[in-house]
């Protein structure tokens, strides 16, 4: 099993930019699937992006041109950068993992506990 584990939330203006990590440990990342959740009060939990095994990488059209979404797999962590962020941005945030191919929907096997971002 992975343990994931998110920092780099906070406070930013609209227009500034963030960037989140999930650090994972009990297994390594580079044999996951992984992706960035979202979850604003009041609303579902929504996929912002997902990167395959190989890199490859999807991101929904609401972060599209804006967040990047990016694997070290010798430091075993996941990034997302966020740029141009917006008070819709708003949320907690989540890093999952699973060795199945979700992409963008929610049903990864392993969460991180969340980080806050808030975009004023």
């Amino acid at each position: 099993d992975v343990q994931l584990v998110e920092s780099g939330g906070g406070s930013v203006q609209a227009g500034g930019s963030l960037r989140l990590s999930c650090a994972a440990s009990g297994s390594t990342i580079s044999t996951y699937y992984m992706d960035w959740f979202r979850q604003a009060p009041g609303k579902e939990r929504e996929g912002v992006a997902a990167i395959d095994r190989a890199g490859a990488t999807t991101y929904s059209y609401s972060v599209q041109d804006r967040f990047t979404i990016s694997k070290d797999n010798a430091k075993n962590t996941l990034y997302l950068q966020m740029n141009s962020l917006k008070p819709e941005d708003t949320a907690m945030y989540y890093c999952a993992a699973d060795t199945v191919n979700w992409q963008l929907a929610r049903l990864y096997m392993y969460w991180g506990q969340g980080t806050q971002v808030t975009v004023s």
